[in-house]
């Protein structure tokens, strides 16, 4: 293994020219099949990673490397065939400069970089584990991150030896209560799926078990879920904490949990991570994994999701299930946020004028050929009216009603109104409210046909204008009917079978 080194712009750009050169001569971009047998042992290796850096700038160093025992995920499937992820890792033998395994993955590093702090100068450092089969050979492992038109280009390079006797090879064993929920078949033939506790006391195991239970179970009540149950392995570590819940930064509330929870991720409230993204991996690793849930002992509404990372929710909140399900779709589909009418800390996530890499949603660039074309519905029209315009002046209007009566309540207060006029005052803010809900009513009853209709409906990634999500519901934006849109389950099931396969 060689000491990794930060790869300055200048020679990061002659690097990638050298890349492409060598990649558009051998045709390594295609998807080869690579019998696994032939380049990897039954193990992987766990590569702890740190990302440094702001909006303009950043660097991966390798912090450790650990063996693992066993590969659960995949041996077919081993060259990528998802163009998610703003990052990319990528394998090559160095005897025969083939490329023989490659993944794209998301952080919270990368969602940190469009932020203020991040585009003020800000730098701050974030923890990454990747994982890639254990190699017979040495091996180039190469990282590759996205710029602003989505192009990669490579950020790190290293050597590695599975001989090494840096590796740390130490038992894995520990105290964690390990939990089988549902075994169906062999880890490299399921998509294996661990759920992790945090913020659950030791006298609080019982609780964590009933919590995995039921949300294992939330899951197979949605489509392409339901269909797929048999395909699924379901587990659960739990690790106690010294407190319950989790931490609340605005509230000025703070646990001592396992994995440091925090809500107000990236400054924003409702936002829930860990940082600990070392330690995630190290638990996950008690049991053969694909995918990692958090679990958070907390009635507070919140969660969050990351692609190829982990998906993280509390556990005891009315809103649980659609947070759960929701991010879940972010972390292990790859999906989008189809709402954009909602708070971000983000700073045009999605460059105007640049395809969007997730599968449901699009910039509307080229409508001859959306992205979910074949499943567009006969006759609809591109882009598709479903009057946004209206609805969106009358939620205008319904804000602003409701913000105008808690002034008129708060300044009633002080002048020591009696409870009954009060309650006068409220009723005609309530009969105006209660208006404009009759008109969106009517547009909605308008624009009742398209609800099952698959098209281009303008609203989505956060934005307003020139982003377009396939259907008017979906658990990615709001569904009554808790379900995802088709396009959104076409991509679940895709990735299912590229885990189950």
């Amino acid at each position: 293994m060689r000491p990794c080194q930060k790869i300055c712009r200048p020679a990061r750009l002659i690097l990638f020219s050298l890349w492409l050169v060598f990649f558009l001569g051998t045709g390594l971009f295609s998807q080869e099949n690579i019998r696994f047998d032939d380049h990897f042992l039954d193990g992987a290796l766990r590569i702890n990673l740190y990302l440094v850096g702001e909006a303009r700038e950043e660097q991966i160093i390798v912090h450790s490397i650990y063996q693992e025992e066993l590969w659960p995920e995949s041996k077919t499937n081993l060259t990528n065939a998802f163009n998610y992820g703003h990052y990319f890792v990528k394998v090559y033998e160095v005897s025969s400069n083939k490329l023989v395994y490659a993944k794209g993955f998301d952080c919270q590093f990368g969602e940190y970089r469009t932020t203020t702090p991040a585009l003020n100068g800000v730098k701050k450092v974030f923890q990454r584990a990747i994982r890639i089969p254990r190699p017979k050979g040495r091996v180039n492992l190469v990282i590759e991150s996205r710029d602003r038109q989505n192009l990669l280009h490579p950020l790190l390079a290293v050597t590695l030896d599975p001989d090494d006797y840096h590796l740390i090879r130490e038992n894995p064993k520990s105290d964690d209560s390990v939990f089988e929920v549902q075994k169906s078949g062999p880890p490299a033939e399921r998509v294996d799926l661990v759920f992790l506790a945090e913020g659950y006391r030791a006298e609080e195991q019982d609780k964590f078990l009933s919590d995995l239970k039921r949300f294992s179970g939330y899951l197979f009540e949605v489509e392409p879920y339901q269909s797929n149950r048999e395909k699924f392995n379901i587990y659960g570590v739990f690790r106690p904490s010294a407190e319950s819940g989790s931490d609340e930064p605005r509230q000025k509330s703070y646990k001592n949990t396992v994995l440091k929870a925090s809500f107000n991720a990236l400054d924003l409230d409702r936002y829930l991570l860990s940082e600990e993204g070392f330690l995630i991996r190290e638990m996950a690793a008690r049991v053969p994994y694909d995918a990692i849930v958090i679990l958070v002992n907390s009635k507070r509404y919140g969660g969050g999701g990351i692609y190829n990372d982990y998906c993280i929710t509390t556990v005891d909140n009315q809103a649980s299930k659609a947070v759960f399900l929701h991010e879940f779709g972010h972390s292990f589909a790859g999906l989008a946020d189809e709402y954009y009418t909602s708070e971000v800390t983000y700073n045009e996530f999605y460059p105007p004028g640049v395809e969007p890499l997730e599968p449901n949603i699009t910039a509307l660039l080229d409508p001859e050929n959306l992205k979910w074309k074949d499943l567009l519905s006969p006759g609809i029209s591109i882009p598709t009216e479903y009057g946004k315009e209206e609805m969106e002046k009358l939620q205008t209007e319904r804000r602003a009603n409701f913000q105008e009566m808690n002034r008129a309540v708060e300044a009633a207060k002080k002048k020591n109104l009696k409870e009954a006029d009060i309650k006068k005052l409220q009723a005609g803010f309530q009969a105006k409210d209660k208006a404009i809900m009759e008109k969106i009513k009517t547009i909605r009853e308008k624009y009742k046909d398209l609800e099952d209709k698959v098209g281009a409906f303008e609203g989505a990634g956060y934005t307003a204008k020139g982003l377009y999500r396939p259907m008017m519901y979906c658990l990615m934006i709001s569904s009554p009917k808790m379900e995802f849109c088709k396009v959104c389950q076409r991509a679940i099931q895709q990735m299912i079978d590229y885990y189950s396969r």
